[in-house]
């Protein structure tokens, strides 16, 4: 039943950038995080998902399949999410969005690169 809703998932990042720009982005994504949050403890527990789940569509899912989804986010082993790898999670699970930040990556460094090359030269 999970497959199916996951698999219904429509990637809405790379609009909201588009509409939004990065510091826009990273605002939303900020307030999005604090829907779910435990309030007291200002971090997504796994609580604090199952209780607003609905918000995200996410009422189906069972409490295993919401703790893979935090333990896949956390970073540094504590067990639940702070902002920073919410947001985070938000850009892994968009691959458009990920593409595009690599290809702006890229295109950063070329031009460090070039600028670099443009300086010894002289």
């Amino acid at each position: 039943m999970a497959g199916n809703k996951m698999n219904e998932f429509q990637d809405m990042l790379p609009v909201m950038a588009s509409k939004l720009g990065g510091e826009g982005l990273i605002i939303e994504l900020c307030k999005g995080c604090r829907l779910l949050m435990d309030k007291e403890k200002g971090l997504v527990t796994l609580e604090s998902l199952k209780k607003n789940s609905v918000l995200l569509g996410l009422q189906d899912l069972s409490d295993d399949e919401l703790q893979i989804m935090v333990t896949e986010a956390y970073l540094n082993g504590d067990g639940v999410l702070d902002q920073m790898e919410f947001c985070i999670l938000m850009f892994r699970l968009s691959p458009e969005l990920m593409h595009q930040c690599k290809d702006l990556l890229d295109h950063a460094l070329q031009q460090e690169c070039f600028n670099a090359a443009c300086f010894h030269s002289k």
